[in-house]
């Protein structure tokens, strides 16, 4: 107990987390000693109750969170909507007799131990917050409509509609968000304002137990049973509040409407404000294609082309002044609605979009933030009040989440009693009131100076509206060059490029544009990229990533600056390898080289940030990080491709003596690689580098970050799967030679344990693995799609077949047999593979890789073909030197039937040959 009282001294509400350690172990005594055992979990856990009640008593009550807050606390960056119902699957198992609005109530809360636990360590970017916020909210909200969607269909059948052949097909049912979640910005406490569309009116198909209902009676139906499940209040709450009174005709309308009727009110009887919502809108929940039919259909009515910068300004202003109104009466600072206050931030770029969204479709995008970056980009907004606005925004927003999460309270004010405020200081990192009250004022001030420039008041006019918008609007002629994409246009003209200059840069461009929308996008967020784009006839400059990284990281005081110039320098470098590309100066190996060169070089540069930030947290000067980096998948196979996962596994040394002491290897290490995942993943607003992916780790998501070389070890020799076995055949040292040491290592435990298996075991389990992917992630309702890396044929069967016989005849990896190819190549040499199976293999894959190459380039980050976008099928055919599209599918099928059936001929192979 001395030790807890140590670290409760510093903690920024002492008393509270006194409090929680006395009744935890009152009333678990056993579970109390094993957690005072575990430092690092008392750590975290003393810093949550310290700042929540809320989530103390959630502790209390579920003492067995502890140890699933102990696996899951660390390392598992922003969960994306699947990876929480796969999470809120597993919860469901183990709380079946639970009911329903409970069970997503329980789970709500326990989610949020995690990500409030991820915000008050500042292990995560507000953005990155409230977007995983929202995941969960979409997540709940999804597994709420299966389970209406099951007891609806068991009642009444499943609602149909006729398409335009008189055909039958299943109606669908979309949950569209607005507001805070439509924006992927939801707060802890916030109300989650929805919408319900369906595809089209019809009825059920009365197989049910109660018959034929309208489509419409069922989706009311079906809207009211997911409102309850998710907002019913119970002893333990609600898992939100749900609020539809933004539906078409508000509180007396009906709770789902068709899209028919829902475009037919939107266009022709909405209020200019219930159409300015549907600026902060998504599709949450259901099929997303009826969101996308129904917004592309009033689209315009929302980004009217006709819109005056005044007119816009002036509706915005006139919400703002109600609001200014109801909140005088308040005692203490609202952070969401006070002068200065995060309303005024999304009045900005709310005003902004509609002035200038109309004539300009890049800046229709929800997110506060990044629409604030892209006005910024126009010259809406000045370099110095953009990022005032950043700095408020996250001040505010993490001060907003901080009152929030106290008792789980829907409030945003400061509280003006001293005592209360000191804590709210305190965790706010303030040692002092004064200290926290004038940063407040200076935010709030900025934002409020920005506001006033925009709006006008008495002292000060509008901003003016821009001449080439203004020509745009009117639907005026100009003489802009034609072949540019419009968003790339728009931003270069809204960067102060001089129009004389446009035809050259379109000429410089145009190639470069028409084959690579991604490119598109970079230059359209940064134009000034464009100076630095290699021609045509230049000639690829290899370069020493890891040296100008690492000197341009250097150069700078602070983690923010040092992450944001390690993107800029590694947009640069992107830039240059994709342009190159897109000329055909590089093979697809030499891309794949450069692309992971990159990647290592930017993982050196994340160990340089983080050894700094250790070195500035412990204040010790700290040498090497005895920290060796392990690469799976494509940066272990040393291919790595555009917007590829870095698949990695940290493995420290515990011989080596660490240059802290009263701190554990692991402790230290996994502060190390929190820092490396946040320089490497997060987001801000120069990008990210990459997704960081750790769930191949020994223990997979139950596993701490880091793992000791001894632990590792002996998990490959003893404890791993044989899937994982066969992960691990690709595993590469990044870098350090004690990487490579570790590498060795951990390949000969591979290989010898493999020996030990039961060839027809090994073949049985690599076709389970194989199949559940295929099932769990190829799988298309109507089968149209082809999914070229988990489909039957796919990149799968070659990795998989591969994989396979170097386990079975014990062919490793080594630095010159490292791809594919090469691997190939050393299984026929060693009479491991057939000839007719290598032929197969070997020129499926050669077709594979370059296909799957070029939709990365043209298409953007996906293991489908782009059936439906004909332009970028036939690129992708020319790129492939191809004569069409149809002939490319042609051979892409040809060549998924030989792998296949390759594929089974090496799993199926009789063991005694």
């Amino acid at each position: 107990m001395a030790i807890a009282k140590s670290k409760i001294l510093d903690l920024p509400d002492a008393d509270s987390a006194q409090r929680f350690l006395t009744s935890f172990a009152e009333k678990h005594h056993a579970k109390s000693e094993r957690l005072l055992k575990n430092d690092a979990l008392l750590s975290d856990v003393l810093a949550l109750v310290s700042f929540s009640p809320l989530l103390a008593t959630t502790l209390l009550q579920n003492p067995e969170y502890l140890w699933w807050l102990d696996r899951n606390r660390i390392g598992s960056g922003v969960r994306n909507k699947s990876e929480l119902l796969e999470s809120l699957a597993r919860f469901s198992l183990t709380n079946s007799q639970i009911e329903p609005h409970i069970l997503l109530a329980r789970f709500r809360r326990r989610e949020l131990l995690r990500i409030f636990l991820s915000d008050i360590r500042r292990l995560s970017t507000i953005a990155e917050t409230t977007e995983e916020i929202s995941n969960l909210a979409d997540a709940i909200l999804e597994n709420a409509l299966r389970l209406a969607r099951q007891e609806l269909d068991n009642r009444y059948g499943a609602p149909l509609e006729i398409d335009g052949k008189g055909r039958e097909k299943p109606a669908e049912f979309c949950i569209v968000s607005l507001g805070k979640l439509g924006s992927r910005e939801l707060n802890y406490s916030s109300d989650i304002d929805l919408l319900f569309i369906y595809s089209g009116d019809g009825s059920t198909s009365g197989s049910g137990s109660r018959g034929q209902i309208t489509n419409r009676e069922y989706f009311v139906k079906l809207s009211g049973s997911i409102s309850q499940f998710v907002g019913r209040q119970s002893g333990e709450g609600a898992a939100y509040r749900v609020d539809m009174r933004l539906r078409p005709h508000g509180r007396v309308g009906s709770l789902a409407l068709s899209a028919a009727d829902t475009i037919r009110y939107y266009r022709a009887e909405a209020a200019d404000w219930e159409r300015q919502v549907l600026v902060r809108s998504r599709s949450s929940a259901g099929d997303s294609n009826v969101y996308k039919k129904f917004f592309a259909a009033v689209e315009d009515s929302v980004f009217s082309k006709g819109q005056t910068v005044e007119k816009a300004l002036r509706g915005v202003r006139l919400s703002k002044e109600k609001i200014d109104l109801q909140n005088r009466a308040h005692r203490g600072y609202d952070v969401k609605l006070g002068k200065g206050g995060i309303r005024e931030i999304e009045f900005i770029a709310q005003a902004l979009q509609l002035a200038y969204g109309g004539g300009d479709k890049w800046l229709r995008v929800p997110h506060t933030l990044k629409s604030l970056a892209r006005l910024a980009d126009r010259k809406l907004l000045s370099e110095s009040e953009l990022t005032g606005l950043f700095d408020a925004y996250e001040f505010l927003r993490h001060l907003e989440h901080i009152l929030q999460m106290e008792n789980g309270l829907q409030t945003h004010t400061v509280p003006d009693e001293t005592v209360k405020r000191s804590v709210v200081s305190k965790r706010m990192s303030f040692s002092r009131i004064g200290d926290f009250e004038s940063s407040l004022a200076v935010h709030a001030a900025t934002v409020n100076s920005v506001f006033v420039r925009v709006f006008g008041t008495a002292d000060h006019e509008p901003l003016s509206p821009d001449p080439n918008m203004q020509i745009k609007m009117a639907g005026v002629s100009d003489s802009r060059p034609k072949k540019l994409p419009p968003q790339l246009l728009d931003s270069l003209q809204r960067s102060g490029a001089d129009a004389r200059s446009l035809p050259a840069i379109e000429k410089r461009l145009g190639k470069l544009t028409e084959t690579s929308p991604r490119l598109v996008e970079m230059i359209s967020a940064n134009p000034g990229l464009i100076e630095n784009i290699p021609g045509v006839s230049d000639t690829f400059d290899v370069k020493d990533y890891a040296s100008i990284l690492k000197v341009a990281v250097a150069s700078k005081k602070d983690f923010r600056s040092r992450i944001g110039v390690l993107r800029r320098e590694w947009t640069q470098f992107l830039l240059n390898i994709i342009a190159f590309d897109v000329y055909g100066k590089l093979s697809l190996q030499e891309v794949k080289g450069y692309q992971t060169a990159l990647a290592e070089a930017s993982v050196e540069t994340a160990f340089l940030i983080a050894r700094s930030e250790l070195e500035k947290h412990y204040s010790v000067e700290i040498g090497d990080l005895e920290l060796a980096v392990m690469g799976l998948g494509k940066l272990g196979g040393a291919g790595l491709d555009y917007d590829s996962d870095l698949d990695l596994v940290f493995v420290y040394d515990e011989t080596k003596p660490l240059p802290v002491s009263d701190i554990t290897h692991a402790q230290f290490y996994g502060r190390a690689v929190e820092i490396i995942i946040t320089a490497l993943s997060s987001v801000t607003r120069d990008g990210s580098l990459y997704r960081v992916d750790l769930r191949l780790r020994p223990h997979g998501k139950n596993g701490e970050t880091t793992i000791s070389k001894t632990a590792f070890r002996q998990y490959m020799r003893n404890d791993a799967a044989v899937w994982e076995l066969l992960a691990y055949v690709k595993i590469r040292g990044v870098g350090s030679d004690p990487a490579k040491a570790v590498e060795r290592e951990i390949k000969d435990a591979i290989h010898k344990r493999a020996a030990k298996i039961d060839i027809a075991e090994l073949a049985d389990e690599s076709r389970r693995v194989r199949s559940q992917l295929e099932k769990e992630r190829s799988a298309s309702r109507r089968g149209k799609e082809i999914d070229i890396k988990f489909g039957s044929g796919g990149m799968l069967d070659i990795y998989f077949a591969i994989r396979f016989l170097q386990l079975r005849y014990n062919v490793p990896d080594d630095d010159e047999s490292r791809s594919t190819g090469e691997t190939l190549a050393k299984l026929l040499a060693n009479n491991s593979l057939s000839s007719a199976d290598h032929e197969n293999l070997y020129a499926g894959y050669q077709f594979l890789s370059a296909l799957d190459h070029n939709i990365r380039l043209t298409a953007g980050r996906s293991t489908r073909v782009p059936l439906a976008n004909q332009n970028a099928l036939r690129i992708i055919a020319k790129r492939m030197d191809i004569r069409s599209g149809e002939k490319l599918i042609e051979d892409l099928t040809l060549h998924r039937l030989n792998i296949r059936a390759s594929y089974e001929n090496i799993l199926n192979d009789d063991p005694s040959h």
